[in-house]
């Protein structure tokens, strides 16, 4: 499986962020070839981030480089992007 880089760019106190984390806690042990980081938008880095990828909604969730989402995510539609970039 090829290694995909996921990045979670997120607020404080953001409940979308919350879930999202959540949902991917429960999943990571299937996907060991993912390498997760939660960027908070309050950090310099956060801010690069989000001014990189045009990021108005939390959270920004990133694929090898790439806006996969903003907002809310739909979690079938992350699946089977993460199956996509993993073969």
């Amino acid at each position: 499986m090829k290694e995909v880089d996921l990045t979670e760019l997120s607020a404080p106190g953001c409940t979308h962020c919350r879930s999202f984390q959540d949902f991917w806690h429960g999943i990571e042990k299937d996907w060991s070839n993912v390498k997760f980081r939660d960027v908070s938008v309050v950090t310099p880095e956060g801010q690069e981030l989000a001014g990189k990828h045009m990021i108005f909604a939390s959270p920004g969730i990133i694929l090898n480089g790439q806006l996969f989402s903003t907002g809310g995510v739909d979690k079938d539609k992350f699946l089977a992007k993460l199956k996509e970039l993993s073969n």
